[in-house]
Order: structure tokens, then C-alpha cells, then sequence
């Protein structure tokens, strides 16, 4: 049998899109392909090559180190520590109670204080968590969601106390409230009105911390979820179209809000699939922002990005091929044009971080950067047959599920009938069944396994710090001025019935140290809470 007779009758062989893979590309692909226009120059609409004209000759990619955990103090301890091995970015995660607006001592947070996370209560704790940490010499982001408001408050205050210029504090907060609806579930308030604080930060940000990205529109968390790659891209674009709706209907000029907005992606195992998904979703945005919400400000035209490798994807089996995995996902992440990089360790799938891990995780960004050659020119896939072929092919079924989210009414609308979790639920059932089947491989786990593995070290959260935290939240409530702390509070509720911006008043509640909880709980007597819909 010939070669090309054993190609005749292999099987199909698929992305993880589902999008068939021809053995071999040429230039009859990409007939009728414009480059001008399709593919264009890095740092020009439609920006498919990248968002900046020299992007890392100019400069590398932010690396970040994805950590938070137990306290304020031990959270400061691994900043610094990643900081000294050369992180250039801290990125904070928070816990589950912080995360969903409780403190410390609420009943809800039993065995929950510190464990995915750092513990953050008030301004104390802010002020513990970045000390001897100078704001306006770091970029930070902050994985929070729907107490976003309050924790950008709390960082604002902070910097105000180490006397910093707020205008120059440069970051992101996530604040993406769609996806915790479709995918993720630390939501409080019912969608209209968690998109009208958003809106509120939009305008406040843009006015007093102008550098600061006030969203990060995020696909990660629906990959996570067991998304496909181009239902990722159609997913977090219909999210992003959704606050930029938002933001007009609230009185927010586009070109004033839209260069602020940036996005988070997931880096997954199929290597050009995954840098094909980044160029496909910039080009898509870029037209979107163009073409349907007729932006002129070619600033509001840039998909900026940042990426965090596929935490789905590491596993418990051989934890150490994880860090195989992670470097091949983080050189997809670079190739495909990202502005920040978080590597995940290779324990993640265990427990989170030992600082050695995390250490490994930020080498292989360096490793890359200033070894591998690959940021040495600009988009260096930019004109395969293959890439360019998956980049259209990726961009085409996007569309087709933008279309089909438009005639649902919208995104929000799409969320509220089960659609778009309906999507991911499927594709995720999909895939599980063909790990079970062994027609998706996962080395280690379901083939090439050993029978005995020596258990490696991993981080424990000492349980001391929970009951500390309590401790400490009640302490402030004990020793802080009532008078300001009522005013402050009463000020967020009033704002939040009145539809004055509560940016203002949230962050005079938090200099007065009133906490989280508290201050969520003011907003949750206006808006009520968020009951989920029950996908069948």
C-alpha cells in the first residue's frame, strides 16, 4: 500500500474543536485569502498579528504568578518571594468567602478562610497583604469578580495610605460577572444589577485610576468548564459585546471606556489550535469594536490579553509531566501574541503551590523569553497554510454561535435560557467520554501509567490561620469609630437605591473600615441575590 493510499483511509483526525485536520496544507487553503485586510501588520487593524507594532522586541510579556493564600502575611511572604526570582506582575487570588462577599466569621465561611485564596476583610488585611510593596511600581490583577467593586476600593485606599498618586496605579480587576453565571458561580447579585456596578466602575476608573483595567472579559474559566476553543472565543466575545452594550445604555462615550477593557484566555493542550484561537479572536474584536459599535479609536479596536495555561489539563498521575504540559501551553500563550503569562505549577492538580513549583512555573516563562528565540519576531506562524487555515476556521464558527447568541436576544439573554451553559455542558461531556474510551490520550492517567508513584511534597494551609482571621475581623469591628463606619455604609445603600455611582461611597465604607461582608451586604439589601437556573 502506498503512502497516499494509507492516508486514504485513515481516520479523521480533529482539533478539539471538532474541526477536521487535513494531513497536509499549501496555498491552494488559503485561496482568496487578502492578506491586507485578514492578516494585515502587527499593531494595525485587524490587529490578527498582534496589538503592538513591535510587540516583544519592544517588550516581553508581564509574567505573572498566580498566588494567594491562607493570610495576609503568608500571601505578602510568596509576592516577595516571586518578585525576588523575577515575576514582573503580581495576580492575587482571593478566597471563596471574599470572593463571594462574606467575611471571615460568617457562618457560610466555615473551613473556607484561606484555603484557595488569601483571606482580605478590610483595609487592614489590604494593607498586610502589600507591605513593603510599593503600588505604583507593580502591575497587579486581582481575580475578583462580584466584589470587585470593594476590593479595587480596598487597593485604592491602600495606596492612598503609602501616599501613592492612585492615577498612576496600573491593573486589572477581573470583574467579568457573566462567566460566573455560565460557568464559575461566585455571582451575588442578579445580572442586571451586578452590570450596573460594573458600569459604575467603568466611569469612576476611567476618571480617578485611568491605567487600570477595570474587566477582564474571561474565556478561562468556560475552557476550564470543558469549553471547546472556539466556543471560548465565541462565548467571551458575546460577554464583552454584552458590557460594551451595558456601557452605552449607561451614557459611557465607547472610545472613553473600550480602551480599558482586556481579556483573559485559557492556554490549552493543542498547541496551534490554541495560538490560531488568539489571532482569531483579535481580528473578531477588532471588527466587532469597528464595525458594530463604530469605535474610532483604534485603541478600542485591540483585543489586549492576558493568559493563564489550562489548570483542567494538569493531573494528580505523574504530577511531573504537568510541567511539560504547561511549558507547551505557555509557548502557545506567546506565539499567539499574549500580553501576560501566568504558568500554572506542576501540583496544582494536588494542592496549591510549594514555592518550589511556583519557581519552575516562573522559569519556564523565563526560559522562553530569553532562551527558546520564539519572541524574537513578531507572530513567527503568521503565514503557515495551517494556521491561517485553523485562524479562519476558528473565526467562521465563532461567528456562526455570535449569530445564534444574537437571535436568543443577546448574551445575557443566552445565559438566562440555559444556552450557553447547555454548550459548554456538552462539549465537556463529550470529551470526558473520550478520555474514557482512550480516544483522547492524557499521558499518565489513561495510558503510559505506573503502578507505584513516590509522593511528592505539597502546601499545606496551617489551620491556626482561620481562626486568627476570625479573630482579627472581630477585633476591628470592636476598635473602629462607629460614626464614620454607619455613614459609610449607609452611604453604599443609599447610593445603590438612589443609581448614583457607588464607586465613591464604596470606597469611603472601606477607609472606614467597614469589611466585605458588610459592605456587600448593604448592596445586597437593594439588589436581592442572584438564584441560579437549573440546566437540564
Amino acid at each position: 500500500m502506498t503512502e497516499k493510499s494509507k492516508s486514504a483511509v485513515a481516520p479523521e483526525i480533529e482539533t478539539s474543536s471538532h474541526i477536521p485536520v487535513k494531513p497536509l496544507y499549501t496555498p491552494a487553503d488559503l485561496k482568496g485569502t487578502d492578506y491586507e485586510t485578514e492578516v494585515g501588520y502587527p499593531g494595525e487593524y485587524p490587529f490578527t498579528r498582534g496589538v503592538q507594532a513591535t510587540m516583544y522586541r519592544g517588550r516581553l510579556w508581564t509574567m505573572r504568578q498566580y498566588a494567594g493564600m491562607g493570610d495576609a502575611e503568608e500571601s505578602n511572604k510568596r509576592y516577595k518571594y516571586l518578585l525576588a526570582n523575577g515575576t514582573t506582575g503580581l495576580s492575587v487570588a482571593f478566597d471563596l468567602p471574599t470572593q463571594i462577599g462574606l467575611d471571615s466569621d460568617h457562618p457560610m465561611a466555615l473551613g473556607e478562610v484561606g484555603k484557595v485564596g488569601v483571606a482580605i476583610d478590610s483595609i487592614e488585611d489590604m494593607q498586610r497583604l502589600f507591605d513593603g510593596i510599593e503600588l505604583t511600581k507593580i502591575s497587579t490583577s486581582m481575580t475578583i469578580n462580584a466584589t470587585a467593586s470593594i476590593l479595587l476600593a480596598l487597593y485604592v485606599a491602600v495606596a492612598k495610605r503609602q501616599g501613592a498618586d492612585i492615577r498612576k496605579l496600573s491593573g486589572t480587576v477581573q470583574n467579568d460577572v457573566l462567566k460566573e453565571y455560565i460557568a464559575r458561580g461566585t455571582y451575588i447579585y442578579p445580572p442586571e444589577q451586578a452590570m450596573r456596578v460594573i458600569t459604575d466602575m467603568f466611569a469612576w476608573a476611567n476618571d480617578n485610576v485611568p491605567d487600570w483595567n477595570t474587566i477582564s472579559i474571561s474565556g478561562y474559566h468556560m475552557r476550564e468548564a470543558g469549553s471547546t476553543a472556539v466556543q471560548e472565543v465565541a462565548f467571551t466575545l458575546g460577554n464583552g459585546m454584552a458590557y460594551v452594550e451595558a456601557a452605552i445604555k449607561a451614557g459611557l462615550d465607547v472610545d472613553k471606556f473600550a480602551p480599558r477593557l482586556s481579556f483573559f484566555f485559557n492556554a490549552h493542550n493543542n498547541f496551534l489550535e490554541e495560538v490560531a484561537k488568539f489571532r482569531a479572536a483579535r481580528r473578531m474584536w477588532a471588527r466587532i469594536m469597528r464595525e458594530h459599535f463604530k469605535a474610532k479609536n483604534p485603541r478600542s479596536w485591540m483585543l489586549r490579553f492576558h493568559t493563564q495555561t489550562a489548570g483542567s489539563t494538569l493531573t494528580a498521575q505523574q504530577p511531573q509531566n504537568n510541567i511539560v504540559r504547561t511549558a507547551i501551553q505557555a509557548m502557545a500563550a506567546v506565539l499567539g501574541g499574549t500580553q501576560s503569562l501566568h504558568t500554572n505549577s506542576y501540583d496544582e492538580a494536588l494542592a496549591l503551590p510549594t514555592e518550589q513549583a511556583a519557581r519552575i512555573a516562573l522559569r519556564t516563562q523565563q526560559i522562553i523569553a530569553y532562551e527558546s528565540g520564539a519572541p524574537q519576531t513578531i507572530d513567527p506562524l503568521a503565514g503557515s497554510y495551517y494556521v491561517e487555515t485553523l485562524t479562519n476556521e476558528i473565526e467562521q464558527r465563532a461567528a456562526e454561535y455570535l449569530g445564534k447568541i444574537e437571535v436568543f436576544g443577546g448574551m445575557l439573554k443566552a445565559i438566562e435560557r440555559g444556552f450557553v451553559q447547555q454548550e459548554i455542558q456538552n462539549a465537556a461531556y463529550e470529551y470526558q467520554q473520550q478520555v474514557d474510551t482512550q480516544e483522547a490520550i492524557v499521558v499518565g492517567m489513561n495510558r503510559f501509567e505506573i503502578e507505584e508513584e513516590k509522593p511528592i511534597p505539597i502546601q499545606r494551609i496551617d489551620p491556626a490561620l482561620e481562626p486568627k482571621q476570625i479573630e482579627r475581623v472581630r477585633a476591628l469591628r470592636a476598635r473602629r469609630d462607629a460614626g464614620p463606619w454607619k455613614s459609610g455604609l449607609a452611604g453604599v445603600e443609599e447610593a445603590a437605591r438612589s443609581g448614583a455611582n457607588v464607586m465613591p461611597r464604596i470606597l469611603a465604607a472601606v477607609e472606614s473600615c467597614a469589611t466585605v461582608g458588610e459592605i456587600s451586604d448593604a448592596m445586597r439589601r437593594v439588589f436581592g441575590e442572584y438564584k441560579e437556573a437549573v440546566v437540564i
